[in-house]
């Protein structure tokens, strides 16, 4: 697992044995090595200079990079390997999904979770918060599960569900315009751009042969990365900038064809 912080300073590395390696990105060096889960570290989160690890042995790890210690506090909420964590993009609160099928949402300071969701049917990877609308969580499940549900986080409400008929692997809302894109595996192998909060889909995009374990997004917020299980990266224009939100006249460019999408 890799997750660079918002300020691109640090990346953070995740390993099979447990160790979560920091890197100064600037100058390519290794920074420390900070210990603390008993195997691997599927998810990692950054906020500010606090990384939140989750491990396959269903602890939460919070760790502060300047503090000499490996962590500062250790969350417990999960059964099984925690696969999918977000922090808020006001940093206030953290979402982490399991594979025993639960959404759990916590603060940097709570050693126990402040709401649990148990309405996924499946593991719980993909996790998006909405930059419009504070307290808005969106949840993908596995292949058991296939919806994407939406949470208020603000009031404990669980909001509306959509059955996408495949497995969810990952979410990302658009800063730009009220959107979000969902990665799929099995069957379909898709992308899909769904407006929100009517969940119409704009677009289903094709091109994957398996499935879509890897979604990034651009820092303009325009263009998504995908990467699969066929070994291919491709990149979507899939939103409008900043100063243009009425979404019109977009394209999603795969590699290496092009189509409109809108």
């Amino acid at each position: 697992c890799v997750c660079v912080c918002v300020q691109g300073q640090h990346i953070a590395i995740g390993t099979k044995e447990g160790l979560v390696h920091i890197w100064d990105a600037t100058k390519g060096e290794k920074l420390r090595t900070m210990k603390g889960h008993k195997n691997r570290v599927p998810s990692m989160a950054w906020n500010g200079h606090v990384l939140t690890t989750g491990g396959r042995d269903h602890n939460i790890l919070h760790r502060d990079v300047r503090a000499p210690t490996d962590y500062i506090m250790v969350a417990k909420g999960h059964k099984q390997e925690v696969c999918g964590m977000k922090w808020s993009f006001d940093e206030q609160q953290l979402a982490s999904g399991g594979n025993d099928n639960k959404l759990l949402v916590w603060t940097l300071h709570s050693p126990a979770p402040l709401l649990k969701f148990s309405d996924h049917q499946a593991a719980v990877k993909a996790i998006a918060w909405s930059p419009h609308q504070t307290g808005l969580l969106a949840s993908g499940g596995g292949t058991a599960d296939r919806c994407i549900r939406f949470w208020n986080t603000t009031n404990n409400m669980a909001l509306q569900k959509v059955d996408t008929g495949s497995q969810v692997c990952n979410l990302v809302w658009s800063k730009n315009v009220n959107e979000i894109v969902s990665t799929h595996g099995y069957s379909l192998n898709q992308i899909i751009l769904w407006k929100y909060p009517s969940m119409q889909k704009v677009a289903t995009l094709t091109g994957h042969t398996y499935r879509v374990l890897y979604l990034a997004m651009s820092p303009d917020g325009q263009t998504v990365v995908t990467g699969a299980g066929d070994e291919t990266l491709r990149f979507w224009n899939v939103f409008p900038g900043a100063k243009s939100r009425s979404g019109a006249s977009l394209t999603a460019s795969g590699i290496p064809s092009t189509q409109v999408i809108r």
